[in-house]
């Protein structure tokens, strides 16, 4: 495994971390049992993953909880986050300190080392800064909270509107953000302030179903042809990014899609989520591979640096996937 510094909270974790969300929940989502999902949790942490992020929407602190309850706490990185709204009202102050102390009854820990407001939309902003963004400095005041940052709505956000204002405002130490292959837009509006301003950055979104489910790359290629996205070359084949696997580049499209991401500068945390075994070392192998051969990220960027929204695939519940 290798650490880095996770902007100016100075805490030191590991480039891959384990998402306790997305469409496995640690394979909750899958059908697995609680037992496998400790057991995955309590796995990465051998390979050594010492960032879980999990979150209130997740149904996933109590049993994060119970998987690190026999663990060094201290060595541990617990983030987890507040919803932001519901049926479109925001949270309170009261209603996020609520949640916060939730959070800690189910994950039975003292403190919580990276609380983040969830999903905060672009109107939503000022409301995080100045309504909420207080609330969580007392409670930091008391030990609740060691840092605290924010996500964003990347579905609903493409433009990353909300994190080129919140970038700036040094209360978030750390932001949650989208990116990937085909959703590369935080290199020119993200990354570079980020990198200014000691932000450390969580990523999400990186694989989702579009370059794990067999078809998806396909069909939304041959869409952003039709829409005059991308060249109609690329809509002609059944795998259209299969220039990246060769000898000395990436092995698989997942493989590719994690090393994407996590050499560009500005990137702290490559998150990951899963419910097997044996996609847990590689998805973590893929992480701490090197680069991509520089000819290869030249051309993902030529092809694909101006797309915005792909790949950003909201959970879908009904898949049972591994």
């Amino acid at each position: 495994m290798e650490y880095t510094t996770l902007g100016k909270t100075g805490l030191k974790v590991s480039v891959a971390g384990l998402g306790c969300g997305g469409n496995s929940r640690l394979g909750l989502g899958t059908g697995r049992s609680e037992e496998e999902a400790i057991a995955i949790v309590r796995n990465a942490v051998d390979l050594g993953v010492n960032i879980l992020d999990t979150a209130a929407n997740y149904k996933t602190e109590e049993l994060v909880g119970k998987a690190i309850k026999p663990l060094d706490r201290e060595s541990l990185i617990i983030a987890t986050k507040s919803s932001f709204q519901k049926d479109g009202a925001f949270f309170t102050a009261d209603q996020v300190i609520a949640s916060l102390e939730n959070s800690l009854r189910e994950l039975d820990t003292d403190y919580i080392d990276v609380f983040q407001l969830h999903a905060v939309p672009p109107k939503g902003y000022d409301h995080a800064l100045n309504v909420l963004a207080p609330a969580l400095e007392r409670e930091k005041e008391k030990g609740k909270i060691r840092h605290i940052g924010l996500t964003e709505t990347s579905p609903r956000d493409h433009g990353h509107e909300m994190l080129q204002r919140a970038v700036h405002d040094p209360v978030w130490e750390v932001m949650m953000l989208g990116f990937n292959m085909m959703h590369q837009k935080a290199r020119q509006k993200v990354f570079p302030p980020a990198i200014e301003n000691n932000v450390g950055t969580l990523l999400m979104f990186v694989v989702r179903n579009i370059f794990s489910q067999e078809g998806y790359l396909a069909n939304t290629m041959r869409e952003l042809a039709e829409a005059g996205l991308v060249s109609a070359d690329l809509a002609k084949s059944d795998n259209p990014l299969d220039f990246l696997i060769h000898e000395g580049g990436a092995t698989s499209l997942t493989d590719a899609a994690y090393r994407f991401v996590r050499h560009q500068p500005g990137v702290s945390v490559v998150l990951f989520g899963t419910g097997s075994q044996d996609h847990l070392r590689t998805n973590i192998e893929s992480i701490v591979s090197p680069p991509l051969p520089e000819a290869d990220v030249a051309k993902l960027h030529e092809l694909f640096g101006h797309l915005e929204g792909v790949g950003l695939d909201l959970p879908d519940r009904s898949q049972k996937k591994a």
